[in-house]
C-alpha cells in the first residue's frame, strides 16, 4: 500500500507539474499570439470587427464575431480547464492587472474574461493597438474636407458606359467616329450665299419646297436621317447646278428618293413620288434628274448631317422623350430657314439640344458633359439658339406651318405646344 501511495503521489505530482508547465507554455503562447495580433491590427488595420463591435458588447466583457469559423473545433473540456487554471494563476500572480486572460477561442472569437465583474470595462485599460485603431476611425476630418471640396465640382459623365456590351453602339470606336465627323463636316456644308448664283429661284422657294417635303416625309413615315440627308442633298446640288423654277420640286423629290435608298429599308418607288407630286413629272424625268444629281455630287452621299450629331448630344444630355422631340422640332424648323445655312451641322444640333433644355427647364442648361461632347460652349450657341427661339415663336403663323402641324399632333406628343424660351432673347435681341 505504501508503494502504491508513493506511485499515486508521484503520479499526482507529475501530473500537476505537467499541467503547470503546460499552463505556462499555453500562457506564453497566448501572450506571443496576442502581441502579433495587436501589432498586425495597428499596422495593417486587421480585424476591424473588434473595434466596431466594442460599443455593442463591452458591457458583457466579450468581443466576438457574428459568425463562427466552421474550420475550428468547439471548446473542449480540457481547453476550458486550461483557461480556468491560467486565469487563477494570473489572478494570484498579478493583482494589479484588471484583465485576466485574453485569447482567441476555437471559434475564432476574441474573449476577454474579467477578474472583477463588478468593475466596468470603461475603467479597464484598452490594448494600445485598439486605442490607435479607434483614434484613426474617430478622426475623419481631413478626409471629409477633401470629399466636400469635390462635391461642388461637376463631373464628366461616361455616356457610353451603359452600352459597353452593345456591339451596335461601337463603344471602342465612337470617339474616333465623332472626331472624324467633326473634321469632315465642313465638306458637307454649303455657302450661305449660294442662292445668289440661281437666276430663277430664291430663298422663299427653297423654304416652300422643304416645308412641303417635311410633310411628305411624315406621310411616308420615313426615318429622321432621311429628312436631314434630303435637305443636305438639295442644298449641295443647288450650290453647283442652276435649276429652273418648274424643276425645283423635281429636285426635292429626287433628293428624297436618293436619301431613301441610302437610309431606308423599304424605299418608296418612283411611281409613289410621281403621285405625291400630282403627276407633275414623268418617270423618265425623275430618272434623268437622278442621274444628273448623283453625277453632280460625284456619288458622295455619306456626309455627317445634323442628325448624326443631335443623337450624340441628346445622349450626353441624358434626354428623355420630351427633350428629344423638342430638340428635333427646333432643328427641323431651322431646316426650312435659309439663313441657318451659316451654321455647321454640329452647331445646329448642339443649339437644338441646348434650346430644348432651356425651354423645358425654364433656365439656361448646358452642363459640362454636353459642352465636352459638343465642343461648343454656351456662349457659342447663343446666336443660333436665339434664332431657334424666334422660329419657335412664329412657327404657327404664316403659310409655312408644315413643321408646326407635324409636331402639334398626338404622334409627336403635342411638342409644338411648349412655350418658347423667350428669356434667351433678352440678352441677344434679333
Amino acid at each position: 500500500m505504501v508503494i502504491s501511495n508513493d506511485k499515486t503521489s508521484n503520479s499526482i505530482n507529475s501530473t500537476t507539474l505537467q499541467d503547470q508547465m503546460g499552463t505556462r507554455k499555453f500562457e506564453q503562447n497566448n501572450r506571443k499570439a496576442l502581441a502579433i495580433i495587436n501589432q498586425n491590427m495597428a499596422v495593417e488595420g486587421r480585424y476591424p470587427c473588434i473595434v466596431n463591435k466594442r460599443a455593442f458588447s463591452e458591457k458583457h466583457g466579450v468581443y466576438e464575431k457574428k459568425q463562427a469559423d466552421p474550420v475550428h473545433r468547439p471548446i473542449t473540456r480540457r481547453l476550458a480547464a486550461q483557461i480556468a487554471s491560467t486565469k487563477q494563476t494570473r489572478a494570484e500572480g498579478n493583482k494589479k492587472s484588471n484583465l485576466g486572460i485574453s485569447n482567441w477561442n476555437d471559434f475564432g472569437q476574441y474573449i476577454f474574461i474579467d477578474d472583477e465583474p463588478s468593475k466596468s470595462m470603461e475603467d479597464q485599460p484598452v490594448p494600445m493597438s485598439l486605442e490607435q485603431t479607434e483614434a484613426m476611425l474617430s478622426e475623419p476630418d481631413h478626409m471629409e474636407e477633401v470629399e466636400m471640396e469635390d462635391i461642388d465640382e461637376e463631373s464628366l459623365l461616361d455616356i457610353d458606359n451603359s452600352d459597353a456590351n452593345n456591339p451596335l453602339a461601337v463603344v471602342d470606336y465612337i470617339k474616333d467616329l465623332y472626331a472624324h465627323y467633326t473634321k469632315i463636316e465642313s465638306a458637307s456644308c454649303v455657302s450661305p450665299n449660294y442662292m445668289a448664283e440661281q437666276f430663277d429661284i430664291n430663298e422663299r422657294m427653297r423654304a416652300v419646297l422643304i416645308d412641303w417635303l417635311i410633310e411628305v416625309h411624315d406621310k411616308f413615315d420615313l426615318l429622321h436621317e432621311t429628312l436631314f440627308l434630303t435637305v443636305n442633298l438639295i442644298d449641295r446640288f443647288l450650290e453647283k447646278q442652276t435649276v429652273a423654277r418648274k424643276k425645283l420640286q423635281l429636285v426635292g423629290l429626287v433628293a428624297m428618293l436618293l436619301a431613301c435608298k441610302y437610309e431606308e429599308v423599304s424605299v418608296p418607288v418612283v411611281e409613289d413620288l410621281i403621285l405625291i407630286s400630282d403627276k407633275a413629272y414623268s418617270r423618265k424625268e425623275v430618272l434623268e434628274m437622278e442621274k444628273l444629281m448623283v453625277n453632280t455630287l460625284q456619288f458622295n452621299m455619306s456626309v455627317p448631317t445634323s442628325y448624326v450629331f443631335i443623337k450624340r448630344f441628346l445622349k450626353a444630355a441624358q434626354a428623355d422623350k420630351k427633350l428629344e422631340l423638342l430638340a428635333f422640332f427646333l432643328v427641323e424648323l431651322s431646316l426650312v430657314e435659309y439663313e441657318m445655312l451659316k451654321f455647321p451641322p454640329s452647331m445646329l444640333a448642339a443649339a437644338g439640344v441646348y434650346t430644348a433644355q432651356c425651354t423645358i427647364y425654364g433656365f439656361k442648361q448646358w452642363n459640362k458633359t454636353c459642352e465636352w461632347h459638343a465642343n461648343y460652349s454656351e456662349d457659342q450657341l447663343l446666336e443660333c439658339s436665339s434664332l431657334m427661339v424666334d422660329f419657335h415663336k412664329n412657327a404657327g403663323r404664316g403659310k409655312l406651318t408644315g413643321v408646326y402641324r407635324k409636331y402639334y399632333s398626338s404622334k409627336f406628343s403635342y411638342t409644338a405646344k411648349y412655350e418658347p424660351a423667350s428669356f434667351l432673347l433678352e440678352n441677344n435681341p434679333l
